[in-house]
This record gives C-alpha cells, sequence and structure tokens, in this order.
C-alpha cells in the first residue's frame, strides 16, 4: 500500500511488534491444523479398519473427528487471516493508490474488525451456556472446551484484521477507532436499532465495496439483521457450530488435502504429460489435454483456482507451442480451471449434498455426465481455434504413452480409490476421504517421493487449512444469513410468488438459470450454496423436479460464476498467474463463457444427463 503523501513531514516508519510472540503464535498455529489433519486422517481409517477386522470401532469417533474440523477451521481461518488471504469480492482496492488506498484499507478492516469482534462476544455466549449444559464429546471432554476455539478465533481474526488495517501505527489507530466507533454505536445506539439497521447495513455495504472479506460481509449482514430484530447474537456462533461439526463436512479438508497433495507435487507435470502423450496428437489436442488435466485437478481441489496456479505454468508453453493465439490460450486455461466442478468428490458437491438434504452418492452420479459434456464443449472449442493454426502436431507415440502413462499411474488411480471406497460399500463418506487423503499422502511422499515429511507436509497442510477455514468461515456465518432469512418466511414468500407469476415447469427452469447467472456473479460459489439452496429447493420440490437434477443445474450455473465479472475467481487467479489485465483476461473467455453457456441449457432441459447414473442405484 502507497502512505498517504502531501503532509511535509517525513512518512512514518512501520512497526512491528516484538519478533518472538509472532513466530511463536505462528508455529503454533500451523502445528495445530497438521495435528488436527492428521487426527482426522487417522481416526476414520483405524474406525474402518476395526469395524472390518475386530468388529469394534472407536468410541464416538465420528464426534471427535467433527470436532476437530470446528478447531481447524477456526485456526486455519485465523491463518488466512495472518496472511491477508481472506476471500474478499470487491477488486476496486487494486486500482486505488495513496490516500485512498489506505481509506479503503481503514474502513473494510475497521469495519471487519467490528464484526469479528461482535462474533467473538457472541460466541462466548454460546460457550458459556455450553458450559452450564455439561454436554460432553468423548471420554469425560466437556464440549465448550473445543467450542472455546470459536471466540479465540474471532477475536484472532479481528486483531488482525486491525494489524493489517495499515502500515504504520497511525493507520491501524484509525481503524482501531472506527471499530471502537461501531462497537460503541451498537452498544449505546441513540436511535432503536430497527432503525438503525439500515444505516449500520449501509455501512457494511461500503466496507464490501472496498475489501471487507467475503465472511464478514455475510456475518455482519447476518449480525445486524438479527440485531435490529431484537433476536439473539448467539444464534449465529450456534449456527456455525452446528454447519461445521456436521457428520459429512469432515469430507471436504479431507478430499481438499488430497487434492494440495498432488498440486504441491510433481503430479501436475505427470498428469500433463499423459493427457500429451494420449491426445497431443488430434487436432485440437492441446485444448482436450488442457480440458482433461483441469478437470482431474479441479475435481480435488473444489474449484478453488489451484488448478489454475498449479498447472497454467504447465499447459500455457504447450497452447502456445501448438500455435494457439495468446488470448485463445488464455481463455481456454481460465474457462477450464473450474471444470471439474462437478465431477465428484468436488467440494461443492459435498456442500451441496449436505446443505439440500440430498444422498451424497448420488450427487457425485448425477455430476459426472454433465461434467463430461463440458469437457467435450471445451475441447470442441479448441479443436475450432486450433484448427487453423496446430499444424506440424507431434505423432503419435506408443512408447511414450505407455512411459507417460506408467510414471503416472498412482495419481491416475486417485479417483477409482475415492469412488471405489464410496460405492463400493466399504467406507462411510468421512472413512472414503480419510482414505483418499492418506493414499495421496503415501504415493507422493513415500512412493513417488516429490514431497518431504519434515520440509513439505508441514507446509501443504497449512495451506489447505487456510483455505478450508476461509471457507468453513464463510459457509458457518452465511447459515446465520440464511436462519434469518428461513425466519422471516423468505422461502415461503417466495414461493408463492413464483407459483403465482410462472405456470409452467420449463419457463421456472429459465427464469432459474437466469437468477443463478445473476448470484454467480454476485456471490462465490460457498456462500451462495449456503444461503441461496435453501431458497430453491421448496420451489423445484413445487414443479416436480428432482433433487439431484436441481442441485446439477444450480452448480453448473455457478460453475459459469468463476468466469463472471466482477467476482469470478478464475478472472482475478488468471489475471494474476499469468499477469494479465482484467479487462484482457475478460475479453479472452467470453468464447469458453458462451460455449459453456450452451452446456447448462442442456443439463437443465436435458434431465437424462443428470438422473440416469443416480437411477441405477434406487
Amino acid at each position: 500500500m502507497n502512505e498517504p503523501g502531501g503532509t511535509g513531514t517525513a512518512p512514518a516508519e512501520p512497526l512491528t511488534p516484538p519478533r518472538w510472540w509472532p513466530e511463536c503464535l505462528k508455529s503454533t498455529e500451523n502445528l495445530v491444523v497438521v495435528f488436527c489433519l492428521g487426527v482426522m486422517v487417522v481416526i476414520p481409517l483405524v474406525e474402518a479398519i476395526l469395524r472390518r477386522t475386530v468388529n469394534v470401532g472407536i468410541s464416538a469417533s465420528a464426534s471427535i473427528v467433527q470436532h476437530f474440523c470446528l478447531v481447524l477451521g477456526m485456526v486455519g481461518g485465523a491463518i488466512a487471516a495472518r496472511e491477508e488471504r481472506l476471500l474478499s469480492l470487491s477488486t476496486v482496492t487494486s486500482f486505488l493508490k495513496g490516500d485512498w488506498a489506505v481509506f479503503a484499507r481503514v474502513i473494510s478492516n475497521g469495519f471487519g474488525a467490528a464484526i469479528s469482534f461482535v462474533l467473538c462476544w457472541a460466541s462466548a455466549q454460546f460457550v458459556v451456556q455450553e458450559r452450564a449444559g455439561g454436554n460432553l464429546i468423548a471420554y469425560g471432554v466437556p464440549r465448550w472446551w473445543v467450542e472455546s476455539v470459536m471466540p479465540v478465533g474471532f477475536g484472532l481474526i479481528g486483531a488482525r484484521l486491525l494489524w493489517h488495517g495499515g502500515k504504520t501505527w497511525k493507520e491501524r489507530g484509525l481503524a482501531f477507532t472506527l471499530c471502537a466507533a461501531l462497537l460503541g454505536l451498537a452498544v449505546w445506539t441513540p436511535l432503536a436499532p430497527a432503525k438503525m439497521a439500515y444505516p449500520a447495513l449501509g455501512g457494511l455495504l461500503l466496507a464490501a465495496i472496498l475489501g471487507a472479506p467475503v465472511f464478514i460481509i455475510l456475518g455482519g449482514a447476518a449480525a445486524i439483521l438479527f440485531w435490529g430484530r431484537g433476536m439473539p447474537l448467539a444464534a449465529l456462533p450456534i449456527d456455525h457450530y452446528g454447519l461445521v461439526v456436521n457428520a459429512t463436512l469432515p469430507t471436504i479438508p479431507l478430499f481438499t488435502l488430497a487434492g494440495y497433495l498432488l498440486a504441491e507435487s510433481g503430479a501436475s507435470q505427470r498428469l500433463v504429460r499423459v493427457c500429451n502423450a494420449l491426445v497431443g496428437h488430434f487436432r485440437g489436442g492441446p485444448a482436450i489435454a488442457t480440458a482433461l488435466a483441469c478437470a482431474f485437478f479441479t475435481s480435488f481441489t473444489g474449484a478453488s483456482g489451484v488448478t489454475i496456479l498449479a498447472l497454467g505454468g504447465l499447459l500455457m508453453p504447450v497452447l502456445l507451442s501448438a500455435r494457439y493465439s495468446e488470448k485463445n490460450a488464455l481463455g481456454l486455461l481460465t474457462g477450464a480451471g473450474s471444470l471439474g466442478l462437478l465431477m465428484p468428490p468436488c467440494l461443492p458437491l459435498i456442500l451441496y449434498a449436505i446443505v439440500a438434504n440430498v444422498e451424497m452418492e448420488k450427487i457425485f452420479l448425477g455430476g459426472i455426465l454433465p461434467c463430461i459434456l463440458l469437457m467435450v464443449l471445451t475441447s470442441m472449442l479448441g479443436i475450432v481455434q486450433g484448427g487453423k493454426v496446430d499444424g506440424g502436431r507431434p505423432r503419435f507415440s506408443w512408447v511414450e504413452a505407455r512411459q507417460a502413462l506408467w510414471a503416472a499411474k498412482w495419481e491416475l488411480a486417485l479417483p477409482g480409490v475415492a469412488l471405489l471406497a464410496l460405492f463400493g460399500g466399504f467406507c462411510t463418506p468421512m472413512e472414503a476421504a480419510a482414505l483418499t487423503a492418506f493414499y495421496a499422502f503415501v504415493i507422493e511422499v513415500f512412493v513417488q517421493r516429490d514431497l518431504k515429511i519434515g520440509r513439505d507436509l508441514p507446509r501443504v497442510m497449512t495451506e489447505c487449512a487456510l483455505l478450508v477455514g476461509g471457507v468453513l468461515l464463510i459457509l458457518g456465518v452465511a447459515l446465520g444469513l440464511t436462519d434469518f432469512l428461513v425466519e422471516s418466511e423468505a422461502p415461503d414468500k417466495l414461493l408463492a410468488w413464483v407459483q403465482q407469476s410462472v405456470h409452467s415447469r420449463w419457463t421456472f427452469l429459465l427464469v432459474l438459470n437466469l437468477f443463478l447467472l445473476l448470484v454467480g456473479c454476485l456471490m462465490d460459489v460457498f456462500s451462495a450454496i449456503i444461503v441461496v439452496v435453501p431458497l430453491i429447493v421448496p420451489l423445484g420440490v413445487a414443479f416436480n423436479i428432482d433433487p439431484v437434477h436441481l442441485g446439477i443445474i444450480f452448480l453448473a450455473n455457478l460453475e459459469l460464476g468463476f468466469l463472471t465479472p466482477p467476482v469470478g475467481m478464475n478472472l482475478f487467479l488468471s489475471s494474476y498467474r499469468f499477469k494479465k489485465p482484467m479487462a484482457e483476461v475478460i475479453h479472452a473467455t467470453i468464447p469458453i463463457l458462451i460455449v459453456l453457456l450452451v452446456g447448462v441449457l442442456l443439463i437443465t432441459y436435458f434431465p437424462p444427463l443428470t438422473t440416469f447414473l443416480p437411477s441405477l442405484r434406487r
């Protein structure tokens, strides 16, 4: 950030705290998340082995893993705040300089810290209630001991938002003053909270525009609306706790860990080599290889953008050497980065199954054919774009194909391990996720030897926890906003309005697509699932739409959101990875955005694409 100028005095020197305690806190946080992930992998595996060998299990193993997931999420969120990597929707700050940049940082961080401290206070109230209840997790461990990580986590996030509110003590002091003023107004409001709610929401909107994190926007909206209605704020941490300790939610960090182990090893090079060896000799072969490799990676990394960061540097030279134009190569890579969102075990599929109460196995099966369709359409675009310029294609070599397949055989088996464990009846979803993460760990550390236990593994696990923590923060606070909407009977009112206005099922699907495209433009996929799914599920029931079909329609539209301004995550990451202006990236992605839109319409209006495979399990 640029220092404010024009004061006529020397700029204040950045001040830093004593070196030892931040490093100690950093090391402790990293150690905690590594330990949590390790336990979450080991306990389900041991449980599965004991159950199938001696017909006994670990007492309350599921509850133990779920509470470790709570700790992982809160500490991971604190790490994300520490590294200034909490997900934000706004790009305005990248265009601001000098005093305006300072202003944006002070406002967004000061407002964000105030919301974090409100959530900290509400969580503390929740913990006090839980302590009085005397509930236990297992083996005599009180539940409130683990739940105490919530007020500690939110408080630490708030403190870090204040610290990052500026580079000098003066700037941080301004952020602190704003935070204190907002908290003071909340406690000693001059008007009734109902009258103050709308101005407060206006201030939150300003903070969002200036770069406040997504979880602050959603959590702040929920807190302000609850406060305006006189409803207890302790409902927010209750919702957060209830979501994070959901029986299926630990599959998210476990599958994500498997994806990060692949992304941080040499697996990306081996998989790209396989794709090129098998299809590189075809017309448009590099584009087909791009679609295949990106879909494979995204299915395990959760459409988090890791695919573009991990594969972009490998695939861009391949496309350019095949004489694709830089614009077409940029568009293909940006669009292909989210192709695997519908392929199991991708994170949004799991989350949708949890929120919509759909069987995970069925939503996994429902996404396979639509994902293949989108991959085919992307490949066809690549073939058209490369048709006149990809002369001199390499000849197919059995030797190279065999060598490439042999080198990547362990990574290629990873989806089979995950799906066989899940659909073969050997494991619960949590155990299948733990097995997948353990398999990826063994392959990349002991078989391929790309990662070292002492040097690389803690770094990879901490990076995974950072992503998971940021996502779980969003999901937990978004559920509070969802509960407010439900309490306000928003789903019932929306259902009544739609039934009065729309009478055809096909018209409803068209309106739904338009609505979801708008949602994809304005919200990230994780918060959209939590906030929007409870609103549309009753509509799907009313129009007799298969719940799995509705889910895939929803996620396919949100997949377009990764490419749609203003908050398309792939646009930002592609701009960062390839050092291109956002305008250039957006222009390059228009063709693939249109092609994927055609695919979404086919998925919407041809239900067997989605329902055929799940119907085989009935």
